[in-house]
């Protein structure tokens, strides 16, 4: 036998040998055990407390009342909020032995209604969504569907005091002296650049995701739609027209409009644009407004269009959000 093979041989059994004695990679955690060592009971919760041996106990749905209490027969009035549910199990064990040798308690959670937190604004599904366990500001955004197609930049954070302030440097309190609230970037906490901001939610927090700033490219274009302002930008009528990929053929450049929001007004001011004018560098760029609207109309006189188009953005109908 060469010595090749014998070296290819030997290099086999070190191998091998090296994999019977690596170590086993950990199991990943059962999300469901992780819940009943983490998840602290509350008034309104339901659950469901099963004992082998007590059969008047088992499988009884049972809410813990306002003052934090269940009651349970064999045993009585028990105070269950504030305890996760394998301390609860283990308290109703120690209870038990009185009148059995060794108890086995399991409890399961019916319905979750303790740990409520409000996530509003640009989010898919918005509305109180229940904690279940620990959670952190981008897990419960997650469960509340992600992010909107017009979600801005940042997400608003208020807590009520009784649960500490917020742990990051923008905190402060508000004037009511009742909550902490403080702002976070959502591109630093989704693209883990500044992981530290994404802090754990508490019981009652308010998680709102402001609509983005956004301007609107309507008529004979290529893509119309709303475009959303990155932060600190500034948006020029070419760059917009650019985002809308250009004119198409039938547009009338030189007749474009600017609809602009008036303060104290119901309608909008339509300032003149030229945009044939500005292609050709005749004459300098314009720069937009977030919520103006960038209307090119087609060859033919289009003033009704105009007020039609207007309409329709303020209704936010038949407009697609382009998120860059």
């Amino acid at each position: 036998m060469s010595l090749t093979r014998l070296g290819s041989l030997a290099l086999a059994a070190v191998l091998s040998c090296y994999a019977l004695q690596a170590p086993t990679p950990p199991a990943k955690p059962d999300p469901a055990d992780q819940l009943r060592s983490t998840y602290v009971l509350g008034p309104e919760d339901q659950i469901a407390v099963r004992v082998l041996e007590a059969d008047e106990i088992s499988d009884k749905p049972v809410r813990v009342d306002m003052s934090g209490n269940i009651r349970l027969p064999m045993i009585g009035r028990l105070r269950a909020s504030g305890l996760t549910i394998e301390q609860l199990e283990a308290e109703i064990a120690a209870r038990l032995k009185v009148y059995i040798l060794d108890p086995e308690v399991s409890i399961s959670i019916v319905e979750f209604r303790s740990q409520p937190v409000s996530v509003i604004g640009s989010v898919r599904n918005p509305g109180v969504h229940q904690l279940q366990g620990r959670k952190t500001l981008v897990e419960v955004l997650s469960d509340a569907g992600g992010l909107a197609p017009e979600a801005g930049h940042s997400v608003k954070i208020a807590r009520r005091l009784e649960w500490g302030r917020i742990p990051l440097p923008s905190a402060a309190d508000d004037p009511s002296g009742q909550f902490s609230v403080a702002e976070v970037s959502l591109r630093g906490i989704l693209d883990a650049k500044n992981p530290d901001e994404n802090i754990l939610v508490r019981p009652h927090d308010v998680i709102s995701v402001p609509r983005a700033e956004m301007v609107y490219v309507i008529g004979q274009v290529q893509h119309a739609g709303g475009f959303i302002l990155n932060e600190r930008e500034n948006l020029s009528v070419l760059k917009a027209l650019s985002l809308a990929g250009g004119l198409d053929h039938a547009a009338s450049p030189k007749n474009a409009r600017i609809l602009r929001a008036s303060s104290g007004a119901s309608s909008r001011l339509e300032i003149p644009v030229d945009l044939k004018s500005i292609l050709a560098g005749q004459t300098g760029d314009v720069p937009l407004q977030p919520e103006d609207i960038l209307f090119v109309p087609s060859s033919l006189p289009k003033k009704a269009v105009i007020r039609a188009a207007e309409a329709a953005v303020q209704i936010g109908t038949g407009l697609v959000i382009w998120r860059r």
